[in-house]
């Protein structure tokens, strides 16, 4: 009942995020890794039904694809709440900043000033957390992170603002450049589904805090190399 209710074509498509390790990336040396990659094969692997990632580049194509997948690892908030059934939290991400090789600001305090740009990901958590929290700075929004990052590199911003995961990712592309020390705040993911699969949600919820608790997210956490990210407490 639970794999017909979480996985009703008979496939769990479970969306994915590209350039993000929360989600998926593909390291130099060929290797693919993830935390939802990860979570999403043992969770098919549990129920018994083959798994497929399905590729959005950027969470707004994520989301806007209703019906063509079945499991997503994302931000949480009150107002996706409103539209798709979540899990307990897996993991607590830091939000952070990255700034290119010469640039003047060098700290946290020293973003949120009039004429700084902010380059974030359109419809995105950070672009949530940033245009609640920054008062004199001005958010760039792009259509994904790396498209942010290029919004930096062209001087159309000064500064990245992301989860660390995707920005310590990012940086490698951006010589020079580094993620500011601190954090501005933290970014709760989980597991989301559509509405309606109760039997589904609940499973689902119960394999979060089993995975949390024999250890499977932090294994995956350390797999992706992901910084800024713990394992977040039980529900």
């Amino acid at each position: 009942m639970e794999a017909q209710a979480l996985a009703p074509t008979g496939t769990l498509r479970v969306a994915l995020q590209i350039a993000n390790p929360l989600n998926i990336v593909q390291a130099a040396s060929g290797e693919t890794t993830g935390v939802g990659l990860d979570l999403g094969k043992e969770l098919a692997r549990r129920i018994a039904v083959p798994f497929e990632p399905v590729l959005y580049p950027s969470v707004g194509a994520l989301l806007d694809s209703r019906g063509a997948w079945d499991v997503a690892f994302i931000g949480f908030s009150a107002a996706r709440a409103a539209d798709w059934d979540f899990t307990g939290l897996h993991v607590q991400v830091e939000f952070g900043y990255l700034v290119p090789a010469g640039s003047a600001i060098s700290t946290m305090a020293a973003v949120d000033r009039p004429g700084v740009r902010l380059a974030v990901q359109l419809n995105s958590g950070p672009d949530a957390f940033f245009t609640s929290t920054l008062r004199d700075a001005v958010l760039i929004r792009a259509s994904s992170n790396p498209a942010a990052l290029e919004v930096v590199r062209s001087g159309g911003a000064h500064v990245m603002g992301s989860i660390k995961p995707v920005l310590f990712e990012l940086s490698s592309q951006l010589p020079g450049s580094r993620v500011l020390d601190g954090r501005p705040g933290i970014d709760p993911h989980a597991m989301a589904m559509p509405k309606g699969r109760d039997l589904g949600v609940a499973y689902a919820r119960h394999f979060i805090e089993s995975a949390k608790s024999e250890g499977l997210v932090q294994a995956a956490i350390e797999r992706a190399r992901v910084g800024g990210v713990v394992v977040a407490p039980p529900q």
